[in-house]
This record gives C-alpha cells, structure tokens and sequence, in this order.
C-alpha cells in the first residue's frame, strides 16, 4: 500500500463505502482531486484500502454534480432558484400538506451515506416536531433483519464484539457474506488469522462466491434454508454436550422452546441434510468443528439479511451462540457485517421508522424522555412507514410528500418499476442530492437540494463494531453545496421550529445526540457516549476513532454480554423460535430459476460514485446474470451472449456468464446499473417486494425468473470526450475511462444507421473504415492529434479491441502511425491489449497475469511480487488463484513443465 506523509497536509478522514470504516488519509491536489491512501493508525484497517478506497481520488470531479438549488416552473423545467426560494418553497408545501392531511401525508427517505448528523437532525425534525414516525432509509434494503435479531435476543441493537476478534478466533463462519468482495479489508484479516494461527473458514452461501476459495469447508445450501441449518446446530449442540448450561441458566431465557422449535425444523445431521440440500457428511463436519471451537465468530451479511424471514435467520445464528456462551469474548461473537458506511449511526439517531433516536423504540417511557429531552410536544407516538410500505402508501395517494436524501429508490428499491411509478403520484417530491440526474431524480422531482459530497462536509460514521470515527472536509465544497443537516435544518426553522434547529456546526449536532445517549441512561441503555457531550469545536475536529459506549467517567467498552447483562427488564437474553423456514415464493413452468442479486468487487450502489473512476470501470464493465452450465444448456443461453431474465415484476437483457460457482436453478445479477448507466439492467425492477415481518426488510435473494437467448447480430463500443446519447435501437452500457466515456453496445440495425449517427455527433475531421458487406464499420474523429470520438461496430466477435483502443483514447496526442493503425483495433507496436482488469488496486489485465504464469508464476504471492497485483486490498486474490488453477500444465520441448494459460 502507499504511505502518504501527514505532514504534507494529509487530512485523516473515513472512507464513505462499506461498513469496515476505513481510515484515509487525503492530500487535496489544488485542482479539485485528491491523492488517497489508507491510515495506518485507524484500527479499523491500519493502512489497508479495497480497490475502491483506493479509487477515491478518481470520483471526486464534478462534471455530473449539482450545484445550485433548482425547482420545477410551471413550464415543467428545472430552473435554478436561491437557497432562501427553495427552502420556503419546500416548508411552505409541506406545511400546506401537514395542514390539510396530517403529518402522516409526509415522509423522509435517508441514506447510510449520511452522517450521524446528518441523520439525526432529520429524524429530530420528522418524528419531534412534525410528528411523525413516517422517516425510513435504504439501510432498510440491508441491515434491519439484524437490528431485529438484535433487538429480539439482546433487547438492544448492540453488536456484541469488534474487529480484534477476527484476529483471535479459531473458526471463522461466513454466512451470505462474500467477504472477499464486499468486505476485503476484513476478509484479508481474516486469512492473516487463518495463515498465523492456522485458524479454520467455513462459507454458508448458495452461491460459491471468491471468498469460498479460502475455505476449508464450503456449504452451498438451498436458498432460504439458513434456519434450517442452524437449528440443525442447536439441535446436536444439545445432543452432543456441546451445551454451556451455565450462561443458559444465568444468562438467557426460552431456551426450551428454542431448542423443541429447532427440534421440528431439523432434529438431526440427516434432517438438516435434508432440509437444506446438502450432504450429510458436510452437515455433519460443519457441527462438529463448530461443537469442538471455542473460539468462533459467525459473520453474516446481506444472503442472511436480505430475506423474508432473515430476522428468524439472524436469530437461530444468535441461539447457538447463546446455547454456547459463545458471546461477546475475545474470538467468539455473533457479528453483523453492515453494508453501508454508516448504517449503524443511522440506527443510533433512530434513522430506522419503528426507533427513536438514541436507540430508543416506542415505548411509553422512551417516547416521553426523548420528548422532554428535544422539548418536543408533538413527538410521533407510533412507528412510521417501513421503506416498502412507505413506497405502497404513495403509490396509495395516503403520502403525498416526499423527501429523499442521498438515495436512488427508483432503482435501489424491490419492484422498482412500482416504486418510480409511485414517485409519479407525489405532489411534491423533495431530493437533496450531489448529482443533477439519476433515476429518482427523472421520476419528477420537484425540487433539487445541492448537498456537500465526501471530502466537503464534516462529521461521524460509524462502523461495523460500534466505532465512532471523524469524516473530515478536505475540499473547499463548489458552487451553493451545502450539508445536509444545514439544509434540513433550515426547513425546520422554517415550519416555526427555529429554536430547537439552531445549529451552527456539525460539532454542534454531534454534541446535542451524545447528550441524549446519555440522558438518563444509568446503564440500562446499550448505546451511551455521554463522555463526548461535551467536546469543544476543537476537540471534536481531532477526535480519534472511539468504540462505543463511552459512558461518562467510564473506559470505551469493546465487547458485550459475556457475563450477561442484556437490556430486557430481567436482564436475561432471550432464545428466540424461529418459523419453519420456507421461500414466500415458489418457482413455477414458466419462472423455473430463482435469481438472486448483489454486488461485484469495484462497484457500489448505483454507482453514483464508483461508476466515475475508470479503473472501477475496467473489472466488470458490462450488467450480466450468472448461470450455471447445466440450466445454461436447458434454456439455451450461451457464456459471452445474450439473454432475457424475466420475473412478474420486470425484465432486464444481460450479457450471459455461464459459472459452475452459480448453483443450479439459480441465476445470479448485480444491483449497480441504472438508466442513468445501461439501456435495460434495471435488476431491482425485478426483484418481488415480499418482506420480512419483524424487519420490513425485503427478499432480495429469491424471486423466481426464467431466462431466454436474446440475439444481436452486431456488437461494438465507442468512445467520446463528452456524453453520448446512443440510438434507441441499442442495447447499452457505460463505463468511465480515462479523459472521457466509453459505451458497450450490441444492435441488429443496419450499419448505415450507425454512420449516420456518427457523422452526427462527430467532428469533421473524420477517419472511417467501411465493409458493410462484412458487417464493419469504425471510424475516428480528431481534432488536431487527439481523438475526440470513436465508433466500432462488428459482428458478435469482431469489434475491435476495446482495451487498445480506449488505451489510445486516453492520448492527449496520437502519432502518424497510432492514427493510420487505430481503425484495425491494434497498436502501433503490435503488443498485445493487457486484458480485462482483475486487480483495481494497480491496473493490472487478465492478459498480463496470464502471461505471468505461464512464464512460470506458481501462486498468487509469485505474481505479486512481479506484477504487485493481490498486494493492497487482496480482493483480486481468488481471481488470481482460480486463473493459476485453470493454467494447464504442458511438456515444453526441452522437457520442463510450462503454463499454459486460456485468455479467460
């Protein structure tokens, strides 16, 4: 990794992806960008970056950003306003609708990537002063099935242990997570413990994802049988002396009905093979390591969350901890990995509709302190509207305002087609965003907020393990930004509740949230940081990372519950029975597979922010569905293709990647694309808007879909110093490259239609090679020696090489030979294009690698060592291992053995 010097200005800061909450230090450049490198002093990561992390410094343009508040004229055009306009406009609507249809006719949509301030100032305006509870968040689409388990088990959403102890466990149990992908910061330090202290990693996944290639046991179970699996444990737990009968008797309640529950569901290894697809002997070997290690961490991640019973999951994980004491000890928790940056400050300030702030829920007594505590007579009395209910009771016309910060919901959102319809139906939709456009934004907006982006606005995140860490400014913010507890405070002040919104800093926000921590709370609150109440401006602005809770007069705490001392009346945990498992839906004749979704290695979200560095862009360019080769042959789709996948929400057209880690009857597709991205890879339109009932949180993971061969006879790219607006005939996808954008297509129109389209965006000075009778055509524009715009277009296989070509795009200038060689798609010097990009972190192409090994490289260190791929983040790892295995060893003339290595 690289080192920056912090007395050359470095800012330390915290990373605005995932949950791991990694430490950045950020050099501002002068121009706008910044040079990012990991904090070796944060404890989240020591100096460790993911290729995304790493990437920072390429998002930070602001070439798409909004930058001053706009509001729809009557013309039905967006028209930029002052900030004093927007904010009346925006206070005077919504009082106008509270007035005449109730405080519940309003509602607020939040974002895990806001700050804790950010967040809590919303949810004080919402539930204190509007009065209603009607404020959910996309944290909703990710973690509230383990902030139910929580709460169900422990009587709180506390987390029971932290990082340190993945460093000290003897198994580490994997459960719908693809660590290796989504969490790599964690997943490296995972196999740190397992290569130093020979620490052993089960994966529980359907899916064979890269993070299996470590392990020393894979589990690929049906989908939705997690449950099942897991009473099968407590089961033989039970049975085999595998109990701590001491922690259950002093420390918990209801284990009896648990374990007769667990019992009916699977009360035995066969039943448990049985129930969940897998053979009786990996049943049987997973029991027993887990039965003989004291010292295990289960991790669990969005296959166990995103479910319609993913709360019973998250509990049947909790119930074997529990039967085993196995909880809140150096090495031995439950652990939820969160998806977002900062899910779990949400959660602390009540960004969830059925929770008050300060992990407060609505009970009468909670209801009453946060009340005296905010001086807020109208306080909601009653949980709002979960994110999916919210959506169906716009669609219902029961909502007809609606406020959406730093969030897509028309793509993010189950049914999303559904979802963008309802924003149709608002009277005034609300969006505070960094972004002009995105698929929300296109569904009538009615008024556009310019917020602050990461590296302009200031305040906490917190992490995973209960740690507090600083986001800090390290950007002067462009034109009108502004933060986003300013801007909703504003609007506070505007409704008439001016005095309790008269914050002049984030310091000031943060000072007022860990007052109510710690506001009567003598302990019988998890979540108390008291200790920080009174921070100067000063002292704020240096905080190091803290864990909390950090009670008044009291050390931070690392670790929860391994004495007890849970936050129900008696104290006492509680074992919990889940339902008999079972999928809301059934595949049927015409939707035969199930499709699951997710996310890939360089990509986040919508990729709002990821989809603008170009080395993001390089690993997985193109929205795709994973098949397994049998289900492959049976429907008729072919690896490199096209195909159709189809549920009764929605269809999507993806490229087709033939997998034998893709289980059978299973197809699997990225979340990332948006309209604002890809032509037709809308994937949450097809996802069913079935919940979870204790969560609201929606199965992502399980809706039947069928899937059909989808043909196009040409394929191409082209590549533009501005944006392009393709025809409408074409399929499409855009990926960010150096200097400007680049688009993927395929088309079965006339080629003479492509020429005519070129010739219409082009410049004149324009190069062309024509062979309509062979389905060719390509051609350049130039101005002077550089290449402004280009266009490829060929049969399936014969479009030229993307790689070269983007590679002589990214020129600022083009000799005489690159421009008479640049329409044959090769380079001038005849070298070979390095390939697709496997690792992010150093731009390194599958080609490359390939050529790496067949010139010897026998492991994923060796490459390393010549090519420095695998040698940050290591998410490219198992890609580097699955490419050595693939490698065929072959007698070389001289009679040593030599690589030789497929292209893919």
């Amino acid at each position: 990794m690289t080192v920056v010097d912090p007395t050359l200005r470095a800012t330390r800061t915290t990373c605005p992806y995932c949950g791991v909450g990694c430490g950045i230090l950020a050099i501002p450049d002068g121009n706008g960008g910044a040079a990012i490198s990991g904090d070796p002093e944060h404890p989240a990561n020591f100096g460790r970056l993911c290729s995304k992390g790493s990437a920072l410094g390429e998002t930070l343009g602001l070439e798409d950003r909004l930058l001053h508040p706009m509001i729809r004229c009557s013309k039905g055009t967006m028209e930029r306003v002052a900030w004093n306009d927007a904010l009346d406009h925006v206070a005077h609507r919504f009082a106008h609708i509270i007035a005449r249809d109730g405080p519940d006719a309003v509602a607020l949509y939040l974002s895990g990537q806001l700050l804790t301030e950010d967040y809590y100032v919303a949810n004080k305006l919402m539930k204190g002063f509007i009065g209603s509870a009607n404020v959910d968040t996309n944290s909703r689409l990710c973690m509230a099935s383990s902030v139910a388990g929580h709460r169900r088990a422990f009587g709180a959403d506390t987390v029971p242990g932290c990082y340190e102890d993945l460093d000290a466990a003897d198994l580490l149990v994997l459960v719908g997570s693809n660590a290796a992908w989504c969490h790599p910061v964690l997943f490296q330090r995972m196999l740190a413990n397992k290569q130093r202290r020979g620490a052993r990693i089960v994966v529980i996944d359907p899916r064979r994802t890269d993070t299996a290639g470590d392990a020393d046991l894979f589990l690929g179970l049906k989908p939705g049988t997690d449950t099942a699996l897991f009473s099968g444990l407590l089961v033989q737990l039970a049975d085999a002396g595998g109990l701590d009968h001491d922690y259950i008797e002093r420390h918990t309640s209801g284990f009896g009905d648990a374990l007769a529950r667990a019992r009916n569901i699977a009360g035995s290894t066969a039943a448990t093979a049985l129930a969940t697809g897998l053979s009786e002997q990996d049943v049987a070997d997973f029991f027993q390591m887990f039965r003989n290690t004291p010292r295990v961490v289960t991790l669990y991640s969005q296959g166990v969350n995103q479910s319609a019973q993913g709360t019973d999951k998250v509990n049947a994980i909790i119930n074997c901890h529990l039967a085993t004491g196995r909880i809140g000890k150096s090495g031995a928790s439950p652990f939820s990995l969160t998806g977002q940056p900062n899910a779990m400050g949400g959660r602390e300030v009540g960004g969830l509709a059925n929770q008050l702030a300060a992990h407060m829920g609505f009970t009468p007594p909670d209801i009453d302190r946060v009340r005296r505590f905010w001086q807020a007579p109208h306080i909601a009395t009653h949980e709002g509207l979960k994110a999916v209910q919210m959506f169906e009771a716009i669609a219902r016309g029961d909502i007809k305002a609606l406020w959406v910060i730093g969030t897509n919901p028309a793509v993010s959102l189950p049914d999303a087609d559904a979802a963008r319809a309802a924003l149709k139906k608002l009277e005034l939709l609300v969006i505070s965003e960094n972004v002009r456009s995105n698929d929300t934004v296109k569904s009538g907006a009615h008024v556009l907020l310019p917020a602050q982006a990461w590296g302009e606005k200031s305040g906490t995140v917190t992490n995973s393990e209960r740690r507090i860490s600083r986001q800090r400014a390290f950007l002067t913010p462009p034109g009108e930004t502004r933060p986003d507890w300013w801007i909703v405070g504003e609007v506070g002040k505007r409704l008439g509740f001016g005095a309790a919104f008269e914050f002049n800093s984030a310091a000031d926000v943060f000072r007022e949230h860990a007052g109510l921590s710690a506001f009567e709370n003598d302990g019988g609150r998890a979540f108390d940081i008291g200790a920080l109440k009174s921070l100067s401006d000063e002292t704020f602005e240096a905080m190091a990372p803290v864990l909390w809770p950090t009670r008044e007069g009291a050390q931070p705490q690392k670790r929860f519950f391994a004495d007890g001392g849970f936050f129900v009346n008696d104290r006492k945990a509680r074992f919990i029975s889940p339902e008999i498992p079972a999928l809301r839906t059934e595949t049927t004749a015409g939707r035969p597979l199930r499709l699951n979704t997710g996310r890939i290695r360089d990509q986040w979200h919508t990729m709002t922010r990821s989809g603008m560095s170009p080395r993001l862009g390089q690993h997985l360019p193109e929205p795709f569905v994973e098949i397994h080769p049998d289900d492959a042959a049976k429907t008729g789709v072919a690896d490199g293709d096209f195909a159709r996948v189809i549920t009764d929400y929605g269809q999507c057209i993806l490229r087709v990647a033939v997998s034998e880690r893709q289980q059978r009857g299973m197809l699997f597709a990225p979340i990332h694309w948006s309209e604002e991205t890809a032509s037709t890879a809308r994937v949450g339109a097809l996802v069913a808007p079935f919940t979870d009932a204790f969560s609201g949180q929606p199965e992502n993971k399980a809706t039947p879909a069928s899937i059909v061969p989808y043909e196009y006879d040409f394929r191409g790219f082209a590549l533009s110093r501005v944006r392009l607006q393709l025809p409408d005939h074409v399929w499409w996808t855009r990926a960010a490259v150096t200097s400007g954008y680049g688009y993927l297509f395929a088309d079965n129109a006339d080629l003479a239609r492509w020429q005519s389209w070129l010739r219409s965006v082009a410049g004149g000075d324009l190069a062309e090679y024509r062979d309509f009778g062979g389905g060719v055509y390509r051609a350049a524009s130039f101005a002077e020696d550089r290449m402004e715009t280009c266009l490829f277009v060929g049969p399936a296989r014969d479009a030229g090489d993307w790689d070269v070509v983007k590679n002589q795009f990214a020129a600022d200038t083009l000799s005489e030979d690159q421009r008479r060689m640049l329409l044959s798609g090769k380079s001038v010097d005849g070298l070979a294009s390095p390939g697709p990009v496997v690792c992010a972190c150093f731009g390194v192409g599958r080609a490359t690698i390939c050529d790496a090994i067949a010139a010897g490289a026998r492991s994923a260190a060796e490459i390393g060592v010549q090519l420095k791929a695998g040698t940050n983040c290591g998410s490219c790892i198992p890609e580097l291992k699955g490419l050595i295995a693939r490698a065929g060893a072959v007698a070389s003339p001289d009679g040593q053995n030599k690589f030789a290595v497929a292209a893919r």
